[in-house]
């Protein structure tokens, strides 16, 4: 493992200082084209699975470049995340573990905002349930977060550790979003079976970094994947969003990096030193495969 983390430091310094924006571009989406091969073909979805209940065409990276997507620009160039209502010491250590995550995940500084206290949501926009008090997502999507979206934000991701409903007919949803507005919202809630602790964190680290870059995605003009088993594929339930690693398949990497311009080795590494630190062995697998190719390219 330190070999192959030591070619792709090498790998990165020849492409900082080797070529120019355009020719790295151009190596980088290379790159993710020969990472293909390592996508999971997606099985024919199964009564309750998302895409059983919900057909969906998919988008090409072709038709996400022509769709002008959501991109930074001199200004609107940091991800924000805006906690809501008061969490936990431990809960708090998770939310700044994924501000890391998304920084290296989108390749943009990703800022922590001052906590809004749900006492803002009014009564019209919460419901009491037998798991807890839920809060409506289009409140907090429209009437807070996009009313008050920093100047220098391209999107703004709040965090609940209350539970979420998107409308009255839903049960609950995990997290959501609005592309136009680049507003997301997404909860703790029902990340964690037990009392989270030191030990019990990576579960729902794991399960909030993956709603949390969804989310994300979809705000930078990603619609949801129907190319390969890929952290943009639609869920119904967290079964089946567990099943499935935090990575991006091809063809969802190539329309992230086109549009953010990160570096591609820079990201695999600093994605692997993440999940191993953390100890989210389904995660690390994946990168780790990922790693290993790019080694075998540049040999």
């Amino acid at each position: 493992m330190r070999f192959i983390c030591l070619r792709l430091l090498l790998l990165i310094i020849f492409f900082v200082f080797g070529c120019s924006p355009g020719d790295q571009l151009e190596q980088n989406l290379a790159l993710i084209r020969y990472l293909e091969p390592l996508d999971v073909v997606l099985e024919k979805p199964r009564s309750g699975e998302w895409l059983f209940e919900h057909p969906e065409p998919g988008q090409t990276f072709e038709a996400y470049r022509q769709s002008k997507p959501v991109s930074p620009d001199g200004t609107r160039r940091y991800i924000y995340l805006q906690p809501i209502g008061a969490l936990t010491p431990i809960q708090e250590e998770v939310l700044r573990y994924t501000a890391e995550y998304l920084q290296i995940f989108f390749g943009l500084k990703t800022i922590i905002a001052e906590p809004i206290s749900d006492s803002v949501i009014p009564a019209r926009a919460r419901r009491d349930r037998e798991t807890g008090e839920q809060l409506l997502t289009s409140y907090i999507l429209y009437d807070i977060l996009e009313k008050n979206i920093p100047s220098d934000a391209i999107v703004v991701m709040a965090v609940t550790a209350k539970d979420l409903y998107p409308s009255d007919s839903w049960n609950f949803v995990f997290g959501q979003a609005s592309t136009k507005k680049r507003v997301g919202v997404s909860s703790i809630y029902r990340f964690t079976d037990t009392v989270m602790d030191s030990m019990t964190y990576p579960v729902c680290l794991e399960r909030l970094i993956k709603t949390s870059s969804h989310e994300i995605g979809h705000m930078f003009s990603c619609q949801h994947c129907t190319h390969a088993i890929c952290v943009m594929n639609g869920s119904n339930s967290l079964s089946e969003s567990d099943g499935r690693p935090n990575r991006l398949c091809s063809e969802c990497h190539m329309k992230l990096c086109w549009n953010l311009g990160f570096d591609v080795p820079e990201r695999l590494l600093a994605l692997d030193q993440f999940f191993r630190r953390h100890k989210l062995s389904q995660d690390h697998r994946a990168v780790s495969k990922d790693c290993a190719r790019i080694k075998q390219k540049t040999q």
